[in-house]
């Protein structure tokens, strides 16, 4: 096989193909960009003020915890134990 002749003219259909896959190219890479920075900037920090400790009844054994805008339950085998944001005890809700 011989080299092609670099004298010889490019074939329109060609550079217009070139030219859809460069554009391709950097669409593509310019999304990533944008979803990247929209990832980095609408996400939440994260960090949660709790309180730095909750006092549990005696006896009472933690299995599950979780938090709402402006208050904090733990769960036990037996009840249910939602404090304020402040870590004071609100109220309880015995299972049966």
């Amino acid at each position: 096989m011989s080299d092609p002749d670099p004298q010889q003219p490019a074939i329109p259909e060609l550079r217009f193909l070139k030219v859809l896959v460069t554009t391709l190219t950097v669409t593509m890479i310019l999304g990533v960009l944008a979803i990247v920075a929209l990832l980095v900037t609408r996400l939440p920090d994260g960090t949660v003020p709790l309180p730095d400790a909750l006092d549990l009844p005696e006896g009472a054994e933690p299995v599950a915890f979780t938090r709402g805008p402006d208050w904090l339950a733990v769960a036990t085998p037996d009840a249910i134990l939602i404090y304020d944001a402040a870590g004071t005890l609100r109220r309880t809700v015995e299972l049966r």
